[in-house]
């Protein structure tokens, strides 16, 4: 039987290529290994002020973009976290137990609380939906970056609390693994390649998103901070900016980083951003098309619809048996 992947992705926002190469890419690769369920946790979302219509509109498009990607529906679930309730119900369940210690000493938790004025209630109890979200689909790997380790932990502990306060020696729940990506899997910003490449950062030129025009593309790569040396060498710690292009190269190409130092060796930068550029525009225009053709489509809906069904049956099972196990209802 094989072993079964669960991952969830916020829709925040149009995914960057940081976000497609350090996670996305990957989904599509894991579906044919794995049992892949991939989710759009628009209850997450909430935790955070949202504008309602935008955040629609995000849920949907992010769920275009994974099918865009080829996350094949056959093959994996694709669904929206809110049309499954058994994630709000289960997540009551490990919210009753887990300790407010555990969720206050989540650092997530800490910066995003520093930097507001008032904090919904919400901020420090997600860690459970998140639990809650994981442990439903009886998950035995769960890709995560290193910023959710502690997240990993965290359901690790529950499931391991709960299977010993309520299974009788039996195990209830599926004790989850996490699977962190490689760090050249890191993807650093376009003006500044010593911070990590965000669809958040005011400078729009750090960031290259799935749905730029390629003549976008082209500027942005074409103005990506290098250095005076012209050598197209890979150091991340004297050469940072052309070490960055060198990774996305490598990930857009298929080609190691020393095949692509031996190509350009005698190249100058900008014949190497050019032919960058073009790799990339090569990859992401499909997925654009695609991506509009989604949104236009019925067979969007029809998926999610069919994706959130399957996902119901197998929650529910889960939520039934910690429900049972607890002592709820008749």
């Amino acid at each position: 039987m094989k072993k079964k992947v669960f991952s969830g992705v916020q829709p925040s926002g149009i995914p960057t290529i940081g976000n497609y190469i350090g996670a996305m890419k990957h989904f599509v690769a894991l579906q044919n290994e794995y049992d892949c369920t991939y989710c759009i946790v628009d209850q997450h979302a909430i935790t955070v002020p949202q504008d309602p219509k935008i955040l629609n509109e995000r849920t949907r498009g992010l769920a275009a973009l994974y099918l865009a990607f080829g996350i094949d529906p056959v093959k994996s679930i694709i669904f929206i976290q809110s049309e499954v309730p058994a994630h709000a119900q289960a997540a009551w369940i490990v919210q009753c137990n887990t300790y407010i210690g555990e969720l206050e000493r989540m650092t997530q938790f800490k910066d995003k609380a520093g930097k507001q004025e008032s904090v919904s209630a919400a901020l420090l109890t997600y860690p459970p939906l998140m639990v809650a979200d994981i442990i439903l689909y009886n998950t035995n790997i769960v890709p995560v970056g290193e910023d959710q380790k502690q997240h990993m932990e965290l359901t690790r502990n529950f499931v391991q609390r709960f299977n010993n306060k309520y299974g009788a020696g039996e195990d209830l729940l599926v004790l989850p693994e996490p699977f962190i990506q490689k760090e050249g899997s890191r993807i650093m910003s376009l003006q500044e390649p010593t911070s990590k490449m965000s669809k958040s950062d005011t400078n729009k030129k750090g960031y290259i998103s799935i749905l730029d025009e390629p003549k976008v593309i082209m500027k942005k790569i074409k103005s990506a901070v290098t250095d005076s040396s012209g050598i197209i060498e890979y150091d991340k710690e004297n050469k940072p900016g052309i070490s960055n292009l060198l990774t996305i190269f490598s990930a857009f190409s298929g080609k190691t980083i020393k095949e692509l130092e031996a190509e350009f060796a005698d190249s100058g930068y900008g014949n190497f951003k050019e032919q960058l550029a073009n790799a990339v525009i090569s990859e992401l225009e499909p997925i654009q098309n695609k991506y509009y053709e989604l949104l236009e489509s019925e067979e969007l809906d029809i998926i999610l619809t069919e994706g959130a069904n399957r996902a119901s049956a197998i929650a529910n099972t889960t939520l039934s048996k910690m429900e049972q196990a607890i002592g709820l209802g008749r």
